[in-house]
């Protein structure tokens, strides 16, 4: 990718701080939209024009988006769980047509989407591609709903020519986890001795570094109108946790739990949880995601954008030592955490 001038939302985010640094290495000259609460400590060593706003305030999208030729919209709110879910729909459906809006208005060249695997049409053990086109009716969750929606926004701007090339990352593995996302908190939980049990369920895993390279990928090598899910491999949980139990010397549990346990659980703690001010440990639309296999093909990215396929171990040995380093886990939880840095 030559340099060029970019926008990018979700910096301080999962994917989109890693996306901001491949940028940055790049040579890009980078605008950032942010809020203004949002953490930016993490990135205080690369060279970005920040810039204060919200999705949904179309004046500062504009002053931010100005001048620039390729935008990367990654932001999202991502949650299982939101005592208001229509915030959700805000960010995600809103702000995903506020963005597309003015990226038409100032003649952006390229546009990278980012989606979600969890938009798809789920096969059972048989991994989906992109063309397992689901219906919102088979969404589980308002962070799902609203990212379904969000893609029915972008395929619209598609059929009127913007140039927009969608990516769909499925469950990403590596540092700067801040928040963390869902699978994030399996692995503090984890080096944490929270996870008595498992559920037999399944997930395709990606490292975060090659979720962001993917990104750049698209921009330069992606069809308009395309979409590319950015995965990598299969594994069941008590495959993720038995490779934890190797990189970090912890026993992983071995105990499996009927699906019917945890939601019971969560069905209690999430009004408990409310009545308290707080959020649930157990989100009942994580329990419910859990029943289906979320296995995934991404050949398609392989063969046409050139998209890596880094072992996951490396990546899941920097989420553990990121996490110890940042005080998510004491140091002993994982015997990793003293021959694997974390950049």
């Amino acid at each position: 990718m030559t340099p060029m001038r970019v926008f990018l939302t979700g910096a301080t985010g999962f994917i989109g701080s890693h996306v901001a640094r491949a940028l940055v290495a790049r040579g890009a000259s980078l605008s950032c939209l942010c809020r203004p609460a949002s953490q930016r400590a993490d990135l205080e060593d690369l060279a970005v024009d920040w810039n204060v706003g919200d999705l949904t305030d179309r004046d500062s999208l504009r002053r931010a988006m100005m001048g620039a030729e390729v935008v990367f919209h990654c932001a999202a709110d991502y949650r299982l769980y939101a005592r208001d879910p229509a915030e959700i729909y805000r960010s995600n459906v809103d702000g995903t047509r506020n963005v597309l809006e003015l990226a038409a208005e100032l003649g952006v060249r390229r546009i990278v989407y980012t989606s979600s695997v969890g938009t798809l049409a789920l096969g059972g053990p048989r991994p989906a591609n992109e063309n397992a086109r689901a219906q919102l009716e088979d969404m589980v969750g308002d962070y799902k709903r609203s990212k379904f929606l969000a893609e029915r926004v972008v395929e619209t701007w598609i059929e009127r020519g913007l140039p927009v090339v969608v990516v769909s990352p499925s469950t990403p593995i590596g540092e700067r986890d801040a928040r963390p996302t869902p699978t994030g908190r399996i692995v503090v939980d984890f080096l944490n001795g929270r996870l008595p049990a498992y559920v037999d369920t399944g997930l395709n895993l990606v490292d975060v570094r090659d979720v962001a390279l993917g990104h750049l990928l698209a921009a330069e090598r992606g069809l308009p109108g395309e979409s590319y899910i950015l995965g990598s491999v299969n594994l069941t949980l008590r495959q993720v946790l038995e490779l934890l139990g190797r990189l970090t010397g912890r026993r992983p549990p071995r105990l499996k739990l009927p699906h019917w346990v945890p939601l019971a659980i969560a069905h209690l703690e999430e009004p408990l949880s409310r009545w308290l001010g707080r959020d649930p440990r157990v989100p009942l639309d994580g329990v419910r995601m859990s029943k289906s296999v979320m296995f995934f093909d991404a050949s398609k990215a392989v063969r046409e954008l050139g998209f890596p396929q880094s072992p996951i171990e490396p990546a899941f040995e920097r989420a553990v030592s990121w996490f110890v380093d940042h005080d998510y886990a004491p140091a002993r939880a994982a015997r990793v955490s003293s021959r694997v840095g974390a950049p």
